[in-house]
């Protein structure tokens, strides 16, 4: 009984958990990572994105949940969605292998550390947008890069970063990998 009451309480801290959005970069060249995520309750928006992705797939880009080891997903649960199209052997190896254990383990880091409430991981989901560079080609960085990537996108989510000065002082120079002003 202990244990369905945990479970409704964090239900409850659950319906008023706000949705995080977040955006998180690591690395250099073909082996960064970039990572998108939304958190948000299960019953409420990021739930009804999720099972949409998952039972909606499309060619080069098969949604799947994020695990540590097979049989054991994390929590919050998490769904794993490819923004570059798997096209060759390599890429989808470092995709579904390296980039997939880093976002794995860049989860249960942040519920380890408290960037993702403990008490609420069964009542949350998570999808994460992850783009693998089809020049990637090192497995550890590519492991590395989206351990670091995940870990910054949740904690920029639950601190509300980007803080709108910060994206009003840059606006006149935007740049990214492929751009600069």
């Amino acid at each position: 009984m202990a244990a369905r009451r945990r479970y409704k309480s964090s239900a409850r801290g659950a319906r008023s958990f706000v949705t995080q959005i977040g955006e998180g970069f690591a690395g250099e060249g073909g082996d960064s990572a970039h990572v998108n995520t939304v958190l948000g309750a299960r019953g409420g928006p990021a739930e009804a994105a999720f099972a949409t992705a998952l039972a909606q797939p499309s060619p080069g880009h098969t949604p799947f949940l994020v695990v540590l080891k097979p049989g054991l997903p994390v929590k919050p649960f998490t769904l794993f969605v490819s923004k570059a199209t798997v096209t060759e052997a390599l890429h989808g190896k470092l995709t579904w292998g390296a980039a997939q254990a880093g976002v794995a383990q860049g989860v249960a880091e942040s519920v380890a550390a408290g960037v993702i409430p403990r008490a609420l991981v069964d009542a949350l989901v998570l999808i994460a947008a992850v783009w693998v560079s089809p020049e990637a080609r090192d497995e550890e960085a590519v492991y590395r890069n989206n351990l670091a990537a995940t870990c910054a996108a949740l904690a920029a989510g639950a601190k509300r970063e980007p803080r709108t000065e910060d994206v009003l002082a840059a606006r006149g120079a935007p740049e990214n990998p492929y751009f600069r002003k």
